[in-house]
């Protein structure tokens, strides 16, 4: 049985590739057309469509696996429907990169590859179940304590310094994360800062930031921390989906001196959804693409 409720989106090139999860074989299925747009780098619907037209036509005279192994699926388009779409699995999509010529489908196919079993692979398929967990209800909210709940539940195992405070100093493109001695007291102080409204809660989050209390894994943790504040203040979260990594880097620069970028740029994304799965796992999909190469 298909299901559409498990759903994920991994990131090219800042291009989206959507991917359902198919709960009878263990396997997901990944949209073609993402992967065509992916590797034609074309953003026109209709082009992209016309162009696996003519290369199934191609691969069907070639007798290529391709084609046969193609199944049909419903995915969510932009226009909030369902549609019927062209799903290939792991092993398909493999087989049709090899079918574009050229650097870009090498380095599809090297990214595409890239290992469920490295840290962040693992680390996120953790983040995937903490939806379901009990776990996300036990976490105290907007406390330093919660913070570390969060980090200790999604890298424990993988690195020994999960949940931990660092003992080092960190910095990041030439900016100095807080002083690790004055960690302790500066965690404190954020935990007692007001989160009562929209604008005081963004703000503890670029104070928990500029603290960066961990020695990696800061980003990935400190977003689920500030939904898990927006939904108890507000009742809301954030739609990550809506915010593209150069805008949300960007943002996240700027906010030690100027938290207002951040604050817009939030507030645009904010949604009401939140209980709704295909909302968090999208979430989790972001977060992580945010902190690709980074």
């Amino acid at each position: 049985m298909m299901s559409n409720t498990k759903i994920s989106i991994r990131f090219f090139d800042d291009r989206e590739v959507r991917a359902v999860w198919d709960e009878q074989n263990a396997k997901w299925w990944f949209s073609v057309l993402d992967i065509v747009a992916v590797l034609t780098d074309q953003d026109d619907y209709a082009k992209t469509r016309n162009y696996w037209k003519y290369l199934k036509a191609k691969l069907k005279k070639e007798n290529s696996q391709v084609v046969s192994n193609t199944t049909h699926l419903k995915l969510l388009a932009s226009d909030g429907k369902r549609y019927l779409s062209d799903m290939l699995d792991y092993a398909g999509i493999v087989a049709l990169g090899k079918t574009f010529p050229g650097t870009k489908a090498n380095r599809f196919i090297d990214w595409f590859t890239f290992s469920d079993e490295s840290i962040d692979g693992k680390s996120k398929i953790k983040a995937y179940a903490l939806f379901e967990s009990t776990f996300i209800s036990s976490i105290e909210v907007g406390t330093g304590k919660g913070l570390q709940q969060i980090h200790a539940y999604l890298f424990g195992g993988l690195y020994d310094f999960a949940g931990q405070i660092r003992q080092k100093n960190i910095s990041k493109g030439g900016f100095h994360f807080a002083v690790s001695r004055f960690l302790g007291d500066k965690l404190k102080q954020i935990e007692a800062m007001h989160e009562t409204t929209y604008d005081e809660i963004v703000t503890k989050y670029v104070e928990m930031n500029i603290a960066h209390p961990f020695m990696e894994g800061n980003g990935r943790s400190a977003r689920i921390w500030l939904d898990l504040i927006l939904k108890k203040r507000l009742k809301k979260c954030v739609d990550w989906s809506k915010i593209s990594k150069r805008d949300y880097m960007n943002a996240m620069m700027l906010s030690p001196t100027k938290s207002s970028v951040l604050k817009t740029l939030l507030e645009k994304a904010l949604t009401n959804k939140i209980s709704d799965r295909e909302m968090f796992m999208k979430g989790i999909d972001y977060s992580y693409y945010y902190e690709e190469n980074n």
